[in-house]
């Protein structure tokens, strides 16, 4: 072997031109299998899957009674006859931006959160992780905890592993499918559609949307699992942006725990190693196997068990806890230096999670106060354009008009139109004479129930100003239970000068 220092061996698998050869875009996913742990925030998750399952399938249950005129589902969405309903309130096509109002406090909410408290979101909440965290539940009920998933992930395909694959992928499936029969629900009467769907009498649309999210259900919660998080959703790369030195997040204190060692060499050699052994139980009950060891990460989604599992390994060697923790990197770095950890209120409570906080806020209560001054009985009203006015054979002068009502009470409304602006205005609808023209007409709205009208507004001669002048058509409830009402601006198109009596014009 030449000794000459200019000369490199060059691998056999290198190319020929001696550069290495580049690495594999594509690396096979190892599967994630944690382990089962307790602790405060397993116990939280398991709280919060509790809730949101509960609320996601029995939200379509619960009955709110309306009165004989509407739906007495709590919460509906009526694709229909386009309402919206949340237990008291109703929500019409013209109100969404009550719904937009929604969800912008939604994102100004995960802002807030995020801003917070980190990712805590994506590690407790979102429909990926909940569902996600009942299937790694179903796989350690089937199949046994974490060695044993991965003695059998590795093992042949024997008829065990067939039967313990194929009962899983039925829990699964079991599971997709109610989730997606339930999503169905809130757009219809829960018990009825439920009756019709398993009977076949159910709309095509219905068996659809059924098939497609339980499919994707169990596809991604059985399945993709981390690779969701990871790779296909964007809010984790909108949320790095949005962490700070001040953020809560899950945080390994290296500075305490390296260099790594195990217990016979820290008794060997004290001071020596960091308080962290190496057991890895970090790293086996996070739900997308990463090591938070290595420091901040995008497969990161903030749940704490690895916290749990830290904690508890810390407390069987007799060493403190909190070598994995919820904390800032600014208090980090001060506990670095000595300084007493600080409570954690005070990352909360400051400047930018306070204007999250005042902005979603003010939109809520904003949100209120339209709901509860809004009128419960809406009129809209288009003017005739071709012809603008008609002058009547005795000189007077009549406006077309289509109005809307929209009584969105669960019981009819005695309603009187009337003018306001027109002291010597009459009004008529299209199934009246002309001569029976009146200062206001009187009729009952049906409920929830918009109701379209046809009006002539009639103005003499002598009170018809030249061109156009505004005046109001005003609705007003007129059954004395409740002052509700409306009233709309609009134009009275007249002649710019006298014209001649249109021939044979009803009077």
């Amino acid at each position: 072997m030449s000794s000459d220092p200019k000369l490199k061996l060059v691998p056999a698998s290198a190319s020929p031109s001696g550069e290495s050869p580049e690495a594999p875009l594509y690396a096979r996913r190892e599967p994630v299998c944690p382990s089962k742990v307790e602790g405060r925030f397993r116990r939280f998750k398991w709280a919060v899957m509790a809730f949101c399952l509960i609320v996601y399938w029995g939200t379509p249950w619960v009955r709110w009674d309306r009165g004989p005129w509407a739906p007495h589902q709590a919460v509906l969405v009526d694709l229909a006859h386009r309402r919206f309903y949340m237990f008291g309130i109703e929500i019409w096509p013209h109100e969404f931006y009550f719904v937009a109002g929604l969800l912008i406090m939604a994102g100004i909410g995960l802002f807030l959160v995020t801003s917070a408290v980190g990712r805590a979101w994506c590690g407790y909440a979102c429909p990926q992780t909940v569902w996600t965290d009942l299937f790694q539940h179903v796989d350690r009920l089937v199949e046994g905890d974490r060695n044993a998933q991965l003695a059998l992930a590795r093992g042949p395909w024997t008829a065990k592993k067939w039967a313990k694959r194929l009962t899983k992928w039925a829990i699964f499936l079991a599971i997709s499918f109610a989730t997606g029969g339930a999503w169905i629900f809130y757009f219809e009467d829960a018990p009825t559609l439920n009756h019709e769907f398993w009977t076949g009498q159910a709309p095509v649309v219905a068996y659809a949307t059924v098939a497609v999210l339980t499919f994707t259900t169990f596809w991604l919660g059985g399945f993709m699992r981390e690779q969701v998080c990871v790779y296909m959703c964007p809010w984790p790369r909108i949320q790095s942006a949005m962490l700070d030195e001040k953020s809560l997040i899950v945080t390994y204190k290296d500075w305490r725990g390296e260099p790594r060692g195990s217990l016979k060499q820290a008794q060997r050699l004290p001071g020596a190693v960091g308080d962290c052994i190496d057991c890895k139980q970090c790293v086996a009950v996070c739900p997308t196997g990463i090591d938070i060891r290595e420091g901040a990460q995008i497969g990161c989604i903030t749940c704490g068990l690895c916290i749990d599992a830290c904690d508890r390994v810390m407390g069987q060697v007799g060493r403190e806890r909190g070598l994995i923790d919820y904390c800032t990197l600014e208090d980090a770095e001060q506990e670095r230096a000595g300084a007493a950890p600080r409570r954690l209120l005070h990352a909360i409570l400051r400047p930018r999670t306070l204007v999250y906080l005042g902005v979603w806020s003010a939109i809520g209560l904003g949100l209120l106060f339209m709901l509860g001054e809004r009128s419960r009985l809406d009129l809209s009203v288009a003017r005739d354009r071709n012809p603008e006015f008609v002058q009547l054979s005795d000189g007077s002068v009549r406006d077309g008009f289509t109005i809307k009502l929209r009584n969105m009470e669960g019981r009819p409304r005695a309603t009187r139109l009337s003018l306001d602006g027109l002291p010597e205005g009459r009004i008529y609808t299209d199934e009246m004479e002309a001569s029976a023209a009146r200062t206001s007409l009187a009729f009952t709205v049906p409920a929830d129930t918009t109701e379209r009208l046809r009006v002539y507004v009639v103005v003499p001669e002598k009170a018809a100003r030249p061109q156009s002048f505004a005046f109001r058509l005003e609705a007003q409830a007129a059954d004395g239970q409740e002052a509700a009402g409306d009233r709309v601006k609009t134009e009275f198109a007249a002649p710019a000068a006298a014209l001649s009596p249109v021939d044979g014009a009803p009077q």
